[in-house]
């Protein structure tokens, strides 16, 4: 029982050290794959979306196929050079993307619009004939005092 649990903590201690020292080993060079995408993928994207009106920098529909060759290069990049991905390297990468290329967009993408006047109308002049409503009933309430206690 002694050497089965023996053999089972240094079977779990290898687990956790090759764990550990895997990843470093993996062939990546993380500083590498950060200068290529930097140089490969973001160069591109640059042209790409200096091509693109700035007004159409939050159009999902526009920037769609931009983007998309961006996240298949980094992904691209990263098999050819053993590096696994999605990584913190592609997660920093994307964040400033969104912070440089994104940061006035909503959140959903789509580019804010006024809704309809269809839609408008009715939240504008239900509550403003509520309020009216109500202003006039008080009105006439305080002049008509009989009978109500």
């Amino acid at each position: 029982m002694a050497q089965e649990n023996a053999w089972l903590l240094s079977a779990g201690l290898a687990l956790v050290i090759a764990a550990l020292l895997l990843p470093s080993a993996s062939g990546c060079n993380g500083g590498f794959y950060e200068r290529t995408i930097h140089d490969f993928c973001l160069t591109k994207f640059k042209f790409d979306m200096g091509g693109l009106d700035r007004g159409l920098w939050c159009s999902w529909k526009d920037t769609m196929e931009i983007y998309e060759g961006l996240t298949n290069c980094t992904y691209q990049v990263a098999l050819r050079l053993d590096c696994f991905w999605p990584n913190h390297i592609v997660d920093r990468f994307f964040v400033d993307i969104h912070r440089i290329y994104f940061h006035e967009c909503a959140p959903t993408g789509r580019l804010l619009h006024d809704p309809p006047a269809s839609v408008l109308a009715p939240f504008i002049t239900v509550p403003v004939l509520v309020t009216l409503l109500m202003t006039a009933v008080v009105v006439w309430r305080s002049k008509h005092t009989e009978g109500v206690f």
